[in-house]
């Protein structure tokens, strides 16, 4: 795992033990810091104090949840579990919180200022870390629509011209958990809003805009702060670093606009055949294209290793996967497609669609979409958001209310014709009817095999 001898002996408080906060703790300990861990689900707080880590003899000291109030002396324990909204936070050198705790509404947030110790998460420790790894090189890629497919597909050229590379951030693995690469080596790391809100210092060799479109506003105050949130990546940038910027909304073409440094501008225009690459249909994958050659060409990749792997690339779960073909009908997973401007590249790309859509609605209406509703055949709806999906697209296509995917499924797989695609691209968050929209994803999956 990535660890930073210069954290041993400090104190850091870790809120949430999800996966990366598992993992930011063990990195923490391996790394010789004290560790105050906490998370609100007694479940969570249960596994950790059974455990390897606790097992281990570095969970000594209070696990309870009335604890002292003092801060780890150092050197006396390394783990503890304790809840940091009642513990004092004074001589803690961070509090280390998941991306998906809301800040501005979080009473840590308060917490943490009042005792003037720094909020951040994972991205800020492996930021700390890098002095003491192998000579690297660093790309983070940010946007609304496009992180993961930009970051998996740099991630693929690196791997198909045989660079060492791992990814991390908001995709795979969590970063800390993760072996170093060896010198030369690229580390490719999704990065949302939310994360580079908990991180001041990464200084990205290659930094990566794509687009910024109304998402999350539930966390910031209109869309302006929510694009500042964006731009902190190139604040954190050394000027001789480059930046890629696909500028072609509105506010990606002010933050190139405020950027003195190297900075390259790409657009889907310059794209102009995308027939060799299966995974890399429609408009909005000519901008992730363009925007992941450009990356590649900056880490000195050679045209023809870049070429193979646009042709080779296997795409992404849940990103306009091929799921299965009966009768001619094409079944596709776009379960990731969480908002309407992330649909509406899938509703391009195909000319004839049973579209399913539907969840819990990020905005109340469908006006990303609406470009390209003469290619839908059909809509299915679920969720939530259903009734209200129903309303809108009435009048301009036809409309089953359906509410459960299982039922859509078996809806839109009745009525398709042969060369028709039923696609689940939601436009809408998952979390009414699943657990993530990985989940919501393997459900329509099974709907389809079941078929």
């Amino acid at each position: 795992m990535i660890t930073a001898q210069s954290l041993s002996g400090k104190s850091f408080a870790v809120l949430g033990l999800a996966r990366s906060g598992l993992a930011t703790v063990e990195a923490l300990l391996a790394s010789g810091a004290n560790v105050m861990a906490w998370d609100s689900s007694a479940d969570a707080r249960a596994a950790l104090s059974s455990s390897p880590l606790w097992e281990e003899g570095r969970g000594e000291g209070q696990s309870g949840d009335s604890p002292s109030p003092n801060p780890l002396p150092r050197g006396e324990r390394a783990l503890r579990i304790a809840d940091p909204l009642v513990t004092s936070l004074y001589g803690y050198s961070g509090v280390v919180v998941s991306p998906g705790v809301p800040l501005n509404r979080h009473p840590i947030a308060k917490r943490a200022a009042e005792a003037k110790v720094p909020v951040i998460g994972d991205i800020e420790l492996f930021a700390q870390a890098r002095s003491e790894m192998p000579p690297h090189k660093v790309v983070g890629i940010t946007g609304t629509n496009g992180k993961s497919t930009v970051t998996a597909l740099i991630h693929h050229i690196l791997q198909t011209a045989g660079i060492p590379t791992l990814m991390g951030g908001n995709i795979g693995l969590p970063i800390l958990s993760q072996k170093p690469l060896p010198e030369g080596g690229v580390y490719v790391l999704e990065l949302s809003s939310y994360q580079i809100d908990l991180t001041q210092s990464l200084d990205c060799d290659v930094a990566v805009l794509l687009n910024i479109s109304p998402d999350h506003l539930d966390r910031y105050d209109g869309m302006d702060d929510y694009a500042a949130s964006k731009a902190r990546l190139f604040a954190m940038q050394s000027p001789e670093n480059v930046a890629v910027i696909a500028a072609e909304d509105d506010y990606t073409r002010a933050v190139a606009a405020s950027l003195t440094g190297r900075k390259i501008l790409v657009s889907a225009s310059q794209v102009k055949d995308q027939s060799r690459w299966p995974s890399l249909q429609g408009p909005h994958n000519a901008q992730n294209a363009a925007a992941a050659v450009a990356v590649a060409r900056e880490l000195g990749v050679a045209d023809a290793a870049i070429a193979k792997a646009l042709e080779t690339y296997p795409g992404l779960p849940h990103r306009m996967e091929r799921v299965a073909e009966k009768g001619g009908v094409l079944f596709v997973n776009d379960s990731k497609a969480t908002n309407p401007t992330s649909t509406a590249p899938a509703l391009a790309a195909y000319p004839a669609v049973r579209w399913i859509l539907g969840g819990r609605p990020k905005g109340d209406d469908l006006a990303d979409c609406e470009p390209h509703l003469g290619h839908v055949r059909g809509a299915y709806t679920i969720g939530e958001a259903g009734p209200m999906f129903a309303q809108i697209l009435r009048p301009k296509v036809p409309v089953t209310e359906c509410g459960e995917l299982g039922t859509a499924v078996t809806a839109a797989a009745r009525d398709a014709q042969a060369g028709e695609v039923v696609l689940l691209s939601p436009a809408c968050a998952s979390f009414d009817q699943f657990k993530d929209y990985e989940a919501r994803g393997a459900a329509f999956r099974a709907a389809v095999e079941a078929l």
